[in-house]
């Protein structure tokens, strides 16, 4: 892959995180930034990474990331999405909410690598419903986005539908787990000790008596 044409990975932190009490970039699973781990995923592939954000957006201390500023209104997630598109000088986009905690660095590359054929974006899905928060947009999207994203009243599942998206399906569904409230911050927690436990004992010896 050209390096011009490369897409820069996008972390979208621009919503204001209501459900969870707000600030949600610096709510902390085991300890870490939420917003850390597909931070950390998308910049094991990519390696430009910026996080689009609010003007007034609380983000943990960050190395190596730029912070690409989106207009205050709407509140809408196309609006991280464009303003990215338009900030990228014409390169693809990889997008990725910034609450998707188990989202790997496989699945990034996969998005990354598929050919879109025609199309102007390639998804994440999981069970066939699509997931356009985690995706690799082709410049033209943002002419095809752009309407939408200024009056912010538009489904955004619709929307990306009505462009003709290419999915590509999550080997685990758990990657596309995102945490919206804090219910959901309790079982991401409780699956991330599942995870580490079942790595931790995966990792011992077998011992022969």
């Amino acid at each position: 892959m050209r390096l011009r044409s490369a897409p820069i990975g996008v972390i979208l932190a621009g919503g204001p995180g209501l459900r969870i009490g707000g600030d949600k970039a610096i709510v902390e699973l085991h300890g870490e930034p939420l917003i850390g781990y597909p931070l950390n995923a998308v910049q094991e592939v990519l390696g430009k990474v910026a996080i689009a954000a609010k003007s007034g957006t609380k983000l943990p201390p960050l190395s190596s990331v730029m912070v690409w500023i989106e207009p205050e209104r709407p509140s809408h997630p196309l609006v991280g999405i464009t303003q990215a598109l338009a900030l990228a000088g014409g390169r693809p986009v990889l997008v990725c909410a910034g609450d998707l905690p188990f989202v790997t660095p496989g699945l990034i590359q996969r998005l990354v690598r598929a050919d879109p054929g025609r199309a102007p974006v390639v998804v994440a899905s999981a069970g066939g419903r699509m997931h356009p928060l985690l995706g690799c947009y082709r410049a033209r999207a943002l002419q095809l986005l752009a309407g939408p994203a200024r009056t912010g009243t538009a489904s955004l599942h619709e929307t990306i539908a009505s462009i003709g998206p290419v999915l590509v399906e999550a080997d685990d569904p758990e990657e596309l787990f995102d945490v919206d409230t804090p219910d959901d911050l309790l079982l991401a927690t409780a699956m991330l000790d599942r995870r580490r436990a079942s790595a931790a004992a995966s990792d011992q010896p077998n011992v022969k008596s």
